[in-house]
């Protein structure tokens, strides 16, 4: 059964003043004019699927259907079906647009795909979406929003399961230069070695950025990073039930056991 975008949620991880918000925004009213927003106060950029636990939760009511909370991506989807839609919930969920890619590992840090992830756990179709940049250019803005409404279109007329959400990148060039969309499948990276840089202050004291580790190849596999490098918008299907069932299965023959009293 097709999806139906006649009420759409979105939300993001860059805040509530974000550029990409303000995209996704205008692709959304594409679909309906019943659009909500519930996006965090402040930046929340690797906050992954975190709640706020420690400390109260504030809203900020801008209009009738625009809200801001103080805290995490997560927070927002949670107040939105909890309290402020809770008596007329999203037939859909939109993340982002971020400013930069989620691919590989990030997904698991990303609070763009977080979003997705608690609506797609809240029983709400959902969709991340996210825009490459490169170093040294400007962001390619009117690449994610001039495909983003055919690649909802294409996505909102399967029928995905219940525990799977899509996570989408657009590739950061022009949108003459995009070859296409493609499925593909969560990328690696190497995360060991080459991805913390050590800087030095005016002042001589050391700080650390983290960068981005060195992409590990799987041969005959169309990963998401080789896809938006080749310059084709990447549209992966991410499952929440994290379990390995090759794994469980060989654990199931080797360790299971019943213990006599």
């Amino acid at each position: 059964m097709a999806i139906s975008p006649a009420r759409i949620l979105i939300s993001n991880d860059d805040g509530i003043g974000a550029k990409g918000l303000a995209v996704l925004e205008r692709v959304a009213r594409q679909f309906t004019d019943d659009v909500w927003v519930v996006a965090p106060e402040t930046e929340q950029s690797g906050a992954g699927h975190s709640l706020t636990l420690n400390s109260p939760l504030r809203l900020r009511k801008l209009d009738e259907k625009r809200w801001a909370v103080s805290g995490t991506p997560t927070d927002c989807v949670m107040m939105a079906v909890n309290k402020i839609m809770k008596d007329n919930l999203p037939t859909l969920i939109l993340s982002g647009i971020n400013r930069g890619g989620n691919l590989a590992e990030d997904v698991t840090y990303s609070g763009t795909v977080s979003v997705a992830m608690e609506g797609t756990l809240a029983g709400i179709p959902s969709i991340a979406m996210s825009q490459c940049i490169r170093p040294d250019q400007s962001v390619k803005w009117a690449t994610a929003e001039h495909f983003a409404p055919d690649v909802i279109k294409s996505l909102i007329a399967q029928d995905w399961p219940n525990d799977v959400l899509m996570n989408v990148n657009f590739p950061a060039f022009p949108e003459q230069d995009v070859q296409g969309i493609c499925t593909t499948e969560q990328g690696r990276r190497e995360m060991i070695g080459n991805n913390l840089e050590e800087r030095t202050d005016p002042r001589g004291f050391k700080y650390y950025w983290f960068g981005l580790g060195r992409e590990v190849g799987l041969p005959g596999h169309q990963q998401d990073i080789k896809a938006v490098r080749e310059k084709w918008i990447s549209v992966t299907p991410l499952h929440l039930n994290l379990t390995h069932q090759k794994a469980r299965e060989m654990l199931e023959k080797s360790i299971d056991q019943t213990f006599t009293r």
